[in-house]
């Protein structure tokens, strides 16, 4: 994402002062919001033995590569997990499902604020709720439905610019290449992600009775509040994140988004003429609100009075912030020409006002490319390339045939020239001739222009660092388009796309690096992606685990420097960002090079993606806390260790069985009457504010003497672990004598008598009424998936994985001056640090030297409870100061 901000801080609910949760913990990242990315050192710039591998062993496979980059949308796709068009599985990867739920019904009201504060809600006024609420809310229960489309990037925000180019550009290279698609057997899957898009789009035009846009919804989420949780999207949920949100953004005459408007109309545009064979009545409603969003935008669309300054750009919380609307308004338009045949959107485009001659003799452009070209006597060279906030790349690819004008073919070839190397070609006359010339097809050289892209020293164009090959190959799918037009005058021009295949070799592994940069497609690829949910951490944190929980496969990650170098770890965002953006040129590309480039042993891999291997998702340990002759008092860890996908446990039934034996009450003249249970601590209680809490159950008869307690956790929500503590408590006798002896009872054996938790296979785990873990009384084992290598129980005892350090290198000449309450070093007293203390003292993680003396914020040299009640008394400004001024 442009202008990536890292966020590192976490208020994951409430914190007990008794016990904090080991499960959903807080974050332990160190880098936070605006943080750059770690810092390189030299003696990690280093490349690999050149005589270690060969170029000969690089699989140069683009059915197999296109297959591969479809499937990272799988993993960006937002909402429920139903495909509307069959009913099956949205999301063909095992760990990806259902998110963001509570999309579909956003509060439709005012939100207070914005950014890292947002609230539930809109930008949209109550004034202009209460006029359209009838369009708005037509069903009347107080909410909009903002629910599905496409996450961004390693985030969850819905982006508005990113995300209409990304669709845009993905139509665009299915509208070129379509039967590329068909043969790898990738359509119906471009189909898929091409409705998972624009459905969204569709959807958040509102249309008053004469089809006027009233309001359409651009954006949900907020990025500066969405990046304080790094977490897969499925543990998104306000009901469980203190303070995160997802408030929705719309486009209205009281707050427009040009910009955002005509990027969704071109998307649109482009939709109706990929649907408009096969579904017609579908592809019908796209044009009508392209057109609808089009209007809308050229409406609101705001210059200042003395410049071409737009006014009226759309919110997007400083990470995707739009240059202006003009090019999007041109690409738009290009598109509705094409739909419609109307000759008026070119007009828009390309316009001149000849009723005055300007000082240097020409003509002043009235229309969209005004913004880069001033007058017909002026031209431009374009230097940057077809992206989510420049799209005049694509504009010219596609003017250019339309109007055969020399200008529109001279901007579209010069850059290409730019990008490739190829030789620059003379155009057909001055600038205030060429404005209204047709296409010369001239084929003379200009050896006088030397103007060229910067490439590595592996001939890599690199036109910046941040995301080199999501531009590479935005430019090779120019590139295809250049070659398929230029056939069309006998004039086929193969240059740059032998350009392309030769970059799209480099990206597949054929560099310095010896490293693909799509995920997945080779063992040597670039595997740590920016990205929340590939990633997996369970405790905030872009550190732990030190790899990847899951595959991102075919993601196009940022890709090398101009120096042929790459980084591979989660944290750096420069070299190793992913998004929906970057994967967008890259489809069509490779889409093209097997059109034209492709070989029968091209074939895309069977049975794609392989399933992950399955694990136990739900398991249990335990120990004992207290037990004689009256009692016998347990403490089990539960684990909801889902990760395929990970989830909340919302109405599905989790349930555990301790067993016992009452032989010896029975004996002395007892029965299970004498017996009864106690909850002594429960952590779901006390992680929900006494909201929701798990139940322990009396004394159930199985068998003979065999009794069992269940313990349920159903309908309450949490992700990882949480524990709870109980008894079996037992009255005396008619002699008041005591009997209890648990020597005999099925569960106990095998927990022993300590602090930590310790396996046990013995207290049988059901999830749904299945058993999923455990041996019941009396049954013969069964076998089990492995549970997650991190989290298993050894055969001693276990605590929750400690957050492995950082990947980076630390100065050795280092030193900190010691400040009370920052725990983990950082310079700062934050949230972090209390969540640090909260895992110590629960016996989660260790503190040592430095790290407990920060920890004793009262300096009394003791860390305890109270430390951490002053340090919440801190961070909530019910105090001033810690440590010795304290």
């Amino acid at each position: 994402m442009k202008n990536r901000k890292i966020w590192g801080r976490f208020l994951a609910g409430a914190l007990s002062l008794t016990v904090v949760s080991s499960a959903m913990a807080p974050s332990l990242v160190d880098a936070t919001a605006g943080d750059p990315p770690p810092e390189i050192w030299d003696d990690e710039r280093v490349f690999p033995d050149p005589d270690s591998f060969s170029y000969d062993d690089v699989e140069v496979n683009f059915a197999k590569a296109l297959q591969y980059v479809l499937y990272f949308y799988d993993a960006e796709m937002c909402g429920k997990d139903v495909n509307p068009k069959t009913g099956e599985k949205l999301r063909q990867l095992e760990w990806r499902g259902q998110c963001h739920v509570e999309d579909y019904a956003i509060p439709l009201q005012p939100v207070d604020m914005e950014g890292a504060d947002a609230k539930f809600g809109t930008n949209l006024s109550q004034e202009f709720i209460d006029e359209y609420r009838d369009i708005l809310d037509p069903d009347g229960d107080g909410t909009i439905d903002c629910g599905g489309g496409m996450h961004d990037a390693g985030d969850h925000v819905k982006f508005g610019l990113p995300g209409t180019y990304a669709a845009s550009t993905l139509g665009w290279g299915y509208y070129e290449f379509r039967d590329a698609y068909k043969d790898t057997g990738n359509q119906e899957h471009i189909e898929t992600i091409l409705h998972q898009f624009n459905d969204f789009y569709m959807k958040g035009t509102y249309l008053d009775e004469d089809d006027k846009v009233v309001a359409f919804c651009y954006q949900v989420g907020e990025g500066n509040n969405d990046h304080n949780y790094w977490c897969p999207p499925e543990l998104q949920d306000t009901k469980m994140l203190l303070n995160f949100a997802r408030p929705a953004y719309f486009a209205t005459v009281d707050t427009p988004a040009s910009d955002m408007c005509a990027g969704a109309a071109a998307s649109l545009a482009i939709n109706y003429l990929n649907f408009k064979d096969t579904e017609p009545e579908y592809a019908e409603e796209s044009l009508k609100k392209a057109i609808a969003l089009y209007d809308f935008a050229r409406e609101t669309h705001k210059e200042a009075e003395d410049s071409n300054e737009v006014l009226s750009l759309g919110y997007d919380g400083g990470f995707y912030t739009s240059s202006y609307d003009y090019d999007e308004l041109a690409w738009a338009a290009v598109w509705l020409n094409i739909c419609t045949g109307k000759k008026e959107y070119i007009d828009h485009i390309n316009s001149v006002d000849t009723s005055e001659v300007t000082e240097t003799g020409g003509y002043k452009y009235t229309g969209y490319i005004k913004r880069i070209m001033e007058t017909t006597g002026s031209t431009w060279q374009n230097i940057w390339v077809h992206c989510w906030d420049t799209v005049w790349g694509g504009v010219f690819a596609k003017l250019a045939p339309i109007t055969n004008n020399e200008r529109d073919w001279f901007i579209f070839r010069w850059n290409l020239e730019f990008w490739s190397g190829e030789p620059h070609l003379k155009c057909a006359g001055l600038a205030d001739e060429i404005w209204n010339m047709d296409y010369q097809h001239i084929k003379d050289v200009d050896v006088n222009d030397k103007t060229y892209i910067n490439m590595s020293p592996s001939k890599f164009s690199v036109v910046n660092e941040y995301g080199s090959c999501r531009y590479n190959t935005a430019a090779g799918l120019c590139a295809a388009v250049y070659r398929k037009e230029t056939a069309k005058f006998d004039e086929e021009y193969t240059g740059f796309t032998d350009w392309a295949e030769r970059q799209m070799e480099y990206i597949m592994g054929k560099n310095p690096m010896n490293r693909p940069y799509i995920v997945g497609y080779s063992p040597t690829a670039a595997s740590h992606p920016h990205h929340r949910a590939a990633h997996g951490s369970t405790t905030f944190s872009m550190d732990d685990p030190i790899d990847q929980a899951h595959t991102l496969w075919g993601a196009l990650v940022g890709g090398p420097d101009s120096t042929d170098w790459h980084r591979d770890i989660t944290k750096d965002y420069v070299y190793n960002e992913v998004a929906v953006d970057y994967n967008a040129g890259i489809v069509g590309d490779l889409a093209a090079l097997y059109k034209w480039y492709g070989t029968k042993d091209m074939k895309p891999d069977e049975n794609f993606p392989p399933k992950e291997p399955a694990k136990t998702d739900f398991w249990i340990e335990g120990n004992v806390v207290q037990e004689n002759v009256e009692r016998t008092q347990v403490t089990v860890r539960v684990h909801n260790d889902t990760t395929q996908p990970p989830r909340y446990l919302y109405t599905e039934k989790l349930k555990a069985r301790y067993y016992f034996d009452i032989s010896e009450l029975v004996a002395k003249g007892q029965s299970i009457k004498d017996v009864r249970s106690e909850v002594y601590y429960d952590e779901v209680q006390s992680t929900t504010d006494m909201k929701e809490s798990a139940k322990v159950s009396q004394p159930i008869h199985l068998k003979d003497n065999i009794y069992y307690v269940e313990m349920d956790w159903t309908g309450t929500l949490w992700h990882g672990s949480r524990a709870l503590q109980f008894g079996i408590l037992v009255g005396q006798d008619a002699e008041y004598e005591s009997n209890w002896d648990a020597t005999n009872d099925y569960s106990r054996e095998g927990l022993k008598m300590s602090e930590e938790f310790g396996p046990t296979d013995r207290i049988p785990v059901y999830f749904e009424d299945e058993l999923v873990y455990g041996t019941p009384y009396g049954e013969e084992p069964k076998e089990f998936p492995p549970i997650n290598p991190s989290e298993a129980p050894s055969s001693e005892t276990t605590k929750t994985p400690a957050t492995k350090t950082p990947a980076t290198k630390e100065p050795t000449d280092k030193t900190t001056k010691l400040v009370y309450g920052d725990i983990n070093a950082d310079t700062k007293v934050d949230v972090t640090d209390m969540s640090l203390l909260s895992l110590y003292l629960i016996g989660d993680r260790k503190l040592t030297g430095d790290q407990l003396k920060a920890a004793d914020v009262l300096t009394d040299s003791a860390v305890n409870l109270t430390d951490l009640a002053t340090l919440r008394q801190y961070l909530s400004k019910k105090i001033k100061t810690i440590g010795p001024e304290k």
